[in-house]
């Protein structure tokens, strides 16, 4: 049985309009005959979206009993059983009540797609698993209810579903997607404009993304060698020059230009050793491309060009920029140089873009390379002047030119023997002196066609000839080798001065070290190797590239750190030159590793010294604080044990009254020193349970006066998933210091409302207010704020609840309170599986 398709209409926000979009699409499949059912859809009382459903057949849904209630889920069987060609299933991302077959409601999907069943279903982009951070660091919300992002990747088909922000908050307001009484709340909360603004850019990034790799994946499977120019791709080619910072920046202007434009910056080094490039520019033009936005890629290849077409074919580029040659102009006898090559070999899809900088024509320098060796080019060329040469020059001294004495040809055939060495080095200039030699004797030397030489004179100009040519060959084969290893040192020295300063300084992290390390020498993989014993296995604190060496027997190239550390490369065997620097580079791997074991013990001595910090504020809060109580009990009892006064009934009443205040004070003080203990030993272990808000509220009151709170705690609210006696506590601190810092007959408020899958609490106070400054300090241990007397707390309410609410798994901040005052907002999560989840409030602020 085939596997059915799945549509999926993906939203930029609540309330743009998914599931009427959904609704529309069955109502035209259902028109040209196409059988379609309505497995799950929520209208939420929508009234256009409930008349939607009307014409199409629903499948019944199954009641489950949960906890004293009844929820409706699927009926994925009741959906089998019918087989019908298309089930429109609605908030793929929602959780199943407990009971139900599967947890999550994508994973009733598959077995519907299993069966071969089309699917049509909804989702909103913040549900996205992946998106998770990104959106709570927009919204505030940390989304509960979340669908794998590879389940919504493998959909034959998405389609966005989007709305300006204006256009949906008009909508809100007209009550098209909540209650009149919810609106206000919702529109000054969640669906504020910045907030659908940043929702709405993530949905379209994420499908443009998606429309990209479904582009690459058609290209790849139709064998489409053309480039696309879909989207503004621009490829810049980097040599590791200063020249880079230009082309970066014309690049990203370039870009601007075209909606959606793409940078990619490319480094393409050789395979035979270190790059010739300065790792310190390479770190800055890593760092510049990065911060304007595109990408830094590392590519190893011998042929420049030919590799910086293959990548921005790869890559589907619509343009590559280079920078104008560094090549002084006789360097061109070498060749046309990359910037020719590309752009005749680039094709009429790929548009080249020659920059001119201000190092344009300064010379590149020599390239770095290992030992003498010249490069397989300049070797060739070397080989073909010292050889070929004289052999064509003697064929055209012999036929076409006049005879110009052998004084003058032997200068010509010494000519060819530099132009050798040059080129190929000292076996090349030999070569040609050699032929060179011959090639006088046997044409021009009398007498000729024969190797004998009559004339004394000549065999003198031969050896003269010959130890001329075979002296200058090595004076410019060794001047040549001073310069390539002058070369070779001053890439080695920048690359050592960049370990000594970024990895010393601790800019550079042990991973991005191995990674320079990787693209230095131009390795598969680099991975830092250690062992506690000579015998204990190996382990790996840090890796990159592919396929990294378990061992340092696993790997081509290992340099051992100490006794039981080592270096160790996948990839070619490097020569004994390379090796030098990297050892320098497995040097300062370990001390970057050091250093990391080293920050983690100043940690855990910071954490220790904060512990002493907290012992000390301890003891003085036992000094003064819980002594202030003691006193007052104690006087009672003494007052109370006098033999010298008659105390009164009502006396004695207000005396024990006094003691039991002061032991009920001193109780509580004691219990917040102790829970504050437990939060810095980490021995708070919260066990979760599904937890009613209004039974939690009210028994936390126990400790203010009866009329100091007023509570707006709605029945309706979903469970939340907390410990009872947690929360229970953080939220009895928080109101008693809201009531502390209450004027007198200002009551304060406590109200809670659903925020997208968080229950969120309000406990706001009509007192002073406290600046934004210190705000989060207030929640600090051993902290009062302004004019607080001593003897009422010991300063550790506030930082005890913060504690509790973030074991669990919630938050708690300060705002102000509008017309002043303070509010405290605590926000814990909702029970999984609850129906109902929605982003608004259900009871608004005052």
């Amino acid at each position: 049985m085939a596997r059915g398709t799945l549509r999926i209409y993906l939203g930029a926000a609540p309330g743009v309009g998914k599931t009427y979009a959904m609704l529309s699409e069955a109502h035209r499949r259902v028109e040209r005959g196409t059988d379609c059912v309505v497995a799950f859809v929520e209208h939420h009382h929508r009234p256009r979206t409930e008349v939607m459903l009307h014409g199409l057949e629903q499948v019944p849904r199954r009641e489950i009993e949960y906890r004293g209630g009844t929820f409706t889920e699927m009926d994925v069987d009741a959906v089998l059983r019918r087989a019908p060609a298309v089930a429109l299933v609605d908030e793929l991302a929602h959780t199943n009540v407990p009971g139900s077959r599967h947890a999550k409601r994508w994973q009733d999907v598959e077995e519907l797609l299993a069966a071969g069943i089309d699917v049509i279903s909804t989702v909103n982009i913040q549900h996205l698993e992946s998106l998770g951070d990104v959106v709570e660091s927009i919204t505030g919300v940390r989304q509960r209810e979340t669908v794998p992002d590879e389940v919504v990747r493998r959909a034959d088909q998405i389609e966005l579903v989007d709305m300006s922000p204006q256009a949906l908050r008009r909508r809100m307001a007209h009550g098209n997607i909540y209650k009149p009484d919810k609106v206000d709340a919702a529109l000054s909360n969640y669906f504020r404009p910045g907030n659908l603004t940043a929702l709405r850019e993530l949905a379209l990034l994420w499908v443009a993304d998606r429309v990209d790799a479904y582009l690459t994946k058609y290209r790849s499977e139709h064998r489409v060698s053309t480039i696309w120019g879909s989207r503004e791709r621009i490829v810049v080619g980097l040599t590791g020059g200063p020249e880079g910072r230009t082309l970066i920046r014309r690049a990203t202007r370039l870009a601007e230009k075209g909606a959606g434009g793409e940078v990619m910056a490319v480094y393409i080094s050789r395979s035979d050793g270190l790059t010739g490039a300065s790792p310190k520019e390479l770190a800055l033009q890593r760092t510049l491309v990065e911060d304007l936005g595109g990408t830094f890629h590392h590519v190893i290849g011998d042929d420049i060009p030919a590799a910086l077409l293959d990548f921005a074919r790869g890559a589907n580029a619509t343009q590559i920029v280079l920078g104008v040659s560094r090549r002084r102009s006789w360097q061109y006898v070498f060749g046309p140089g990359v910037g020719a090559t590309v752009a005749r070999e680039s094709g009429p899809d790929l548009d080249v873009h020659l920059i001119t900088h201000a190092e344009a024509g300064k010379g590149r320098g020599l390239p770095v390379t290992r030992g003498a060796r010249l490069g397989r080019t300049r070797v060739i060329s070397g080989w073909l002047t010292g050889v070929l040469g004289p052999l064509l020059l003697a064929w055209l001294l012999n036929n076409v030119g006049p005879d110009i004495g052998l004084a003058n040809d032997m200068l010509l055939f010494l000519s060819l023997t530099v132009a050798a060495a040059l080129l190929g080095g000292l076996v090349p200039a030999l070569a040609s002196a050699m032929v060179g030699s011959l090639l006088l004797n046997w044409f021009f030397t009398p007498p000729v066609h024969t190797l004998t030489i009559a004339d004394p004179q000549n065999i003198v100009a031969i050896v003269v000839f010959v130890g001329v040519a075979v002296a200058v060959a090595s004076v410019v084969d060794l001047a040549a080798r001073r310069t390539q290893q002058a070369a070779r040192l001053r890439a080695e020295s920048e690359i050592l001065s960049f370990l000594a300063g970024n990895v010393l300084r601790g800019e550079t992290g042990l991973e991005e070290l191995l990674e320079r390390v990787r693209e230095t020498f131009g390795m598969e993989s680099v991975a830092l190797l250690e062992r506690t014993g000579e015998n204990a296995p190996w382990t790996c604190p840090g890796s990159v590239g592919p396929r990294p060496a378990a061992t340092p027997d696993d790997a081509d190239v290992d340099v051992p750190v100490g006794d039981h550390m080592a270096l160790s490369l996948r990839g070619r065997v490097l020569p004994a030159a390379d090796r030098r620097v990297l050892a320098a580079f497995a040097a300062q791997a370990a001390v970057v590793v050091d250093r990391q074991r080293l920050k983690g013990e100043a940690d855990r001595a910071e954490e220790l010294a904060e512990g002493n910090r907290i012992r000390t504020a301890l003891l003085a809060a036992v000094s003064h604080d819980l002594r202030t109580p003691l006193a007052g009990i104690k006087a009672a009892v003494t007052s109370l044990r006098s033999d010298d006064v008659e105390w009164s009934a009502e006396d004695q009443a207000e005396l024990l009254e006094a003691i039991e205040e002061g032991a009920d004070r001193l109780d509580q003080l004691v219990g917040n020193l102790l829970d504050m203990s437990r939060l810095q030993t980490g021995t708070v272990t919260p066990v979760l349970r599904e937890t009613d808000l209004d039974e939690v509220v009210p028994m936390a009151l126990g400790g203010v006066p009866e009329d100091s709170v007023e509570l707006d705690i709605p029945e309706t609210l979903p469970m939340v998933h907390v410990d009872r006696g947690l929360l229970e506590r953080a939220v009895a601190n928080v109101v008693e210091n809201a009531v502390k810092h209450s004027p007198p007959g200002q009551k304060v408020f406590v109200s809670a409302s659903v925020l997208g899958d968080r229950v969120e609490m309000r406990v706001v106070d009509r007192g002073p207010g406290v600046p934004d400054e210190t705000k989060e300090r207030i929640f600090e241990p051993f902290q009062r704020y302004g004019d607080s007397p001593r003897g009422v707390g010991v300063g550790l309410g506030l930082a005890v609840a913060r504690g509790f609410i973030e074991a669990l798994h919630g938050t708690v901040h300060a705002e102000d309170t509008p017309g002043g005052g303070l509010t405290m907002v605590l926000s814990v999560p909702m029970a999984p599986g609850r129906p109902g989840h929605s982003p608004t409030p259900v009871a608004s602020r005052p």
